[in-house]
């Protein structure tokens, strides 16, 4: 019988889509994360960004993978992330092909993603084929590889660390 926190495909603690957020706008932020440090309870752009999930596109139902929680997959699955940010990011990216790698691991023949940005009207297309599913594991392997280490990482500059919940504990007194 497996534990409920590994996967199985791979050795190690289960990692979701914020996790790989995390990775690519800090690894220090993933490596607070993962040791249960959770500021995000307390932040205002967290909790906008609820609003906006909660508020748009409101008939799709959110999917539950244990590790991870897709806003919606449409038919022909398309993964679909919604976004409360007014400018795309590369992290957002990645979270979308993190949860098209998940997907197909369960036997699902994903053919992209959709990054959705209401307050901007815009949206990304995230393709899917092999140097996305590459560009996906590399990353997942880069997360395990940071949640791993005994030390946090370096924090990033101070302007890098701007409206992040973690802010206080990195520069705080």
């Amino acid at each position: 019988m497996s534990r409920p926190d590994i996967h199985p495909a791979h050795d190690g603690p289960a990692v979701g889509g914020v996790h790989i957020k995390y990775l690519i706008h800090c690894p220090r932020q993933l490596w607070l994360y993962a040791r249960g440090y959770r500021p995000e309870q307390r932040s205002d752009l967290v909790a906008f960004g609820e609003v906006v999930a909660d508020t748009t596109f409101t008939r799709r139902r959110d999917i539950d993978l244990g590790e991870a929680k897709i806003d919606w997959v449409t038919t022909g699955a398309i993964v679909h992330e919604t976004k409360s940010s007014r400018a795309p990011s590369p992290a957002h990216e990645a979270q979308v092909r993190h949860y098209c790698l998940l997907l197909e691991r369960r036997g699902v023949t994903v053919r992209g993603g959709t990054v959705h940005y209401p307050l901007i009207r815009r949206t990304t297309k995230v393709p899917w084929d092999d140097d996305a599913r590459t560009m996906a594991e590399d990353t997942e392997a880069e997360a395990r590889n940071v949640i791993a280490t005994t030390e946090a990482p370096a924090r990033l500059a101070r302007t890098g660390c701007r409206n992040c919940s973690y802010l206080d504990y990195c520069w705080g007194d």
